[in-house]
């Protein structure tokens, strides 16, 4: 850990809590787009980690699992400094929406370029002012849409570090998930540094159970770290799958789920309907592996082709805890 911390020109030494607001960009009305930055930091020097949400406007689960993290006694840190930014698109956020005013995903838009749009802004300035000061850190995210995530870490399996931490964090269920172009998580580890992704609920609402699995979770984490005296135990089993993929509807109509996430599946179960709305018909929907429930479709009404459960499959190893 540096003796002082550097972001935006402004310096935090040991000791120090300081917000740091970074001016993105300005839109029609005038109303300023700006990255609040808290930067919370022990006495005792130890790794700098990063806790991030919000990169999705409309998931507000990460954003509350940060905001809770930093606004009370949960951090307990003893050592090390924490960066935190509960909300990474701000436009987003304001508007209820997964993206920003062209349409972009910032999570498709690294590294960003400084002269871009506000996606390849927001980007840029992660990527120019936090990466290169961290060691490592948790993304924290919510389903999109109508579709809810069980409380999940997804990492790299083959970087050991990596699996380490997530094991460290110890969720409900680990997940490999390889770096895709152009994410945060590929840019941060393209610059040497480890994002694991926490993912729990669905957009828009709040989920008190993955909003606490997270918290102890982070707790876990910084214990491991040793920037912490201590941390709740995990009070689940956690299961690790080297692989996931999503079932889809073979028919329009009503879906009815007759499983619940966390549920594990067996192969040739079945696992819900699909109805018409008219009382006609009504169609099995079968499980074709092995594997556990770690997403979940909401919306009643789907079309052929819509995706309606996200399975986990492959698994690696059962750890109870």
């Amino acid at each position: 850990m540096p003796d002082v911390i550097r972001i935006n020109g402004e310096e935090i030494g040991p000791g120090e809590d300081r917000q740091v607001h970074i001016s993105i960009a300005r839109l029609p009305t005038y109303t300023n787009i700006d990255l609040s930055i808290r930067v919370i930091r022990a006495e005792q020097d130890g790794p700098v980690i990063l806790l991030s949400g919000g990169l999705h406007g409309d998931e507000i689960n990460g954003t509350e699992i940060v905001r809770r993290l930093i606004s009370g006694p949960q951090l307990g840190l003893t050592s090390g400094t924490v960066i935190a930014i509960p909300l990474m698109n701000v436009y987003g956020f304001i508007q209820n929406v997964r993206g920003v005013p062209d349409g972009k995903d910032i999570n498709r838009s690294f590294p960003g370029t400084k002269n871009g749009s506000l996606a390849n802004l927001v980007a840029y300035t992660i990527v120019k002012e936090v990466i290169p000061i961290i060691d490592t850190g948790i993304d924290f995210h919510t389903g999109g849409g109508s579709r809810a995530n069980y409380p999940q870490i997804r990492c790299v399996f083959g970087h050991e570090k990596e699996l380490e931490l997530a094991r460290a964090f110890a969720p409900p269920v680990i997940l490999h998930s390889g770096l895709i172009d152009k994410s945060f998580r590929k840019s941060a580890n393209k610059n040497g540094k480890s994002i694991l992704v926490y993912e729990t609920g669905e957009s828009m609402r709040l989920d008190e159970v993955g909003i606490e699995t997270a918290i102890r979770g982070t707790q876990r984490y910084l214990h491991y770290l040793g920037m912490r005296k201590s941390a709740p135990p995990p009070v689940r089993e956690i299961f690790v799958y080297r692989k996931s993929s999503w079932m889809r509807a073979k028919y329009a109509g009503i879906f009815h789920p007759g499983i619940q996430l966390g549920d594990k599946l067996k192969q040739r179960q079945v696992v819900g309907t699909i109805t018409d709305p008219y009382g006609n018909e009504s169609f099995k929907v079968i499980s074709r592996k092995n594997g556990r429930v770690i997403g979940l479709n909401n919306s009643p009404v789907v079309h052929k082709g819509d995706a309606i459960m996200h399975i986990a499959t492959d698994e690696l190893q059962t750890k109870g805890e």
